[in-house]
């Protein structure tokens, strides 16, 4: 099978999305104990860009090609089959472990980036199947899911520099749990470069918006109201949603 431009372009952007959690780790190792309206405000604004992707670029232009029906059916199947993973394999938070003795605090670190990791794997399909569809898609889903995947690298990193005060195991673990993203994406050219076709890349793109509404709704936007800083998470979706409609029509002018 040869690849063309377009497949390492997909797989590059995929790696930057998955890797931006060692911004993330960086983040947690110059702030130490980031606050929680920090906190809020920041998963709050990547809920706010993942839906509005989801439902402006991704949904849109499954419909385009499927016809609305259709499209919305592979959306709510996304939708259910993320709710699927995440009943067998929970994605869990952990960002106030400070009282726990270091080996606690170790095993949650480790048991965090499996789980991100594990959550990760679909996601690196986003990226992957919209640059397929077009660079300046790819593009924009790498922006988002890279915002996504700050706060994540945040968890990993917070509870594993606690317990070790060591920066480069923080940053390793962050990194680990993004590489699974480019990982995912290799592993899915595998399986549908073969046979893929405008109508299965339509599937592929409403599915994995059903994927990251239900992130973005079942996790993201929890957690952020779970530190109970009034109505910064709502700014933070607000402000995520403004900053990706006009990435988008930067990317469509």
């Amino acid at each position: 099978m040869t690849f063309d431009g377009s497949f390492y372009t997909a797989i590059a952007l995929t790696t930057f999305a998955g890797l931006s959690t060692t911004i993330g780790s960086a983040i947690a190792v110059f702030y130490r104990n980031p606050g929680p309206r920090y906190m809020a405000f920041t998963l709050g604004f990547s809920a706010g860009v993942m839906v509005l992707v989801s439902f402006v670029e991704l949904l849109q232009q499954g419909i385009s090609i499927l016809g609305f029906t259709t499209a919305h059916a592979a959306f709510f199947l996304g939708i259910f089959l993320m709710l699927a993973i995440d009943m067998c394999l929970p994605h869990i938070y952990i960002l106030e472990s400070y009282g726990d003795d270091g080996g606690r605090l170790k095993r949650a670190s480790v048991l965090v980036a499996l789980g991100i990791a594990i959550h990760n794997f679909p996601e690196g399909m986003v990226t992957f199947a919209g640059t397929l569809k077009s660079t300046d898609m790819g593009i924009a889903l790498a922006v988002a899911v890279a915002i996504h995947n700050i706060p994540e690298g945040i968890a990993v990193a917070v509870p594993v520099y606690a317990a070790t005060k060591s920066a480069a195991k923080a940053f390793k673990w962050s990194a680990l749990s993004g590489v699974s993203e480019p990982v995912g994406a290799f592993l899915a050219a595998m399986v549908f470069m073969p046979f893929l076709t405008e109508r299965l890349l339509g599937w592929i793109l409403c599915m994995v918006a059903g994927f990251m509404v239900f992130i973005s709704f079942d996790e993201l936007l929890p957690v952020a109201h779970s530190y109970r800083q009034e109505h910064v998470a709502i700014i933070g979706v607000i402000a995520g949603m403004i900053v990706m409609a006009a990435s988008l029509a930067m990317l469509a002018g």
